[in-house]
């Protein structure tokens, strides 16, 4: 059939859409999302992520972060700052050395985020 002769449906309602079925994320929300995710975005932060999970009890001294990074001691310090601003670690200062944990539930929190708000079909 020639597409001039088939039907044309429109929407009785007005809408083009289909009605939402779960609350989006508010604009607060995103921006805390977004903040966490641009922490994560970068292969020294995820590296170091990884190796202070590694470490007995999910902590680790900065003193054995640089090395495998292979990043001098400044930029490792930055680094973990924006991991400690994103909610994602902690940092206790005992002496001279400081100590990164990571938060629990802090990871588990962002797939949750991103599975309700932004995966199909889940809510």
């Amino acid at each position: 059939m020639p597409l001039d002769m088939l039907p044309v449906t429109t929407a009785t309602d007005g809408a083009c859409c289909g009605p939402q079925t779960r609350a989006p994320l508010t604009e607060r929300a995103a921006v805390d999302l977004a903040r966490t995710m641009k922490a994560l975005a970068d292969p020294a932060r995820l590296r170091l992520l990884s190796l202070i999970a590694a470490h007995e009890g999910a902590e680790a001294c900065v003193c054995d972060l640089v090395d495998p990074v292979g990043l001098s001691q400044p930029t490792v310090s930055h680094h973990l700052k924006v991991l400690v601003d994103a909610g994602l670690v902690t940092r206790d200062k005992r002496g001279v050395w400081a100590y990164y944990a990571l938060v629990p539930g802090a990871l588990a929190a962002v797939t949750h985020e991103l599975g309700t708000h932004l995966a199909p079909g889940s809510r």
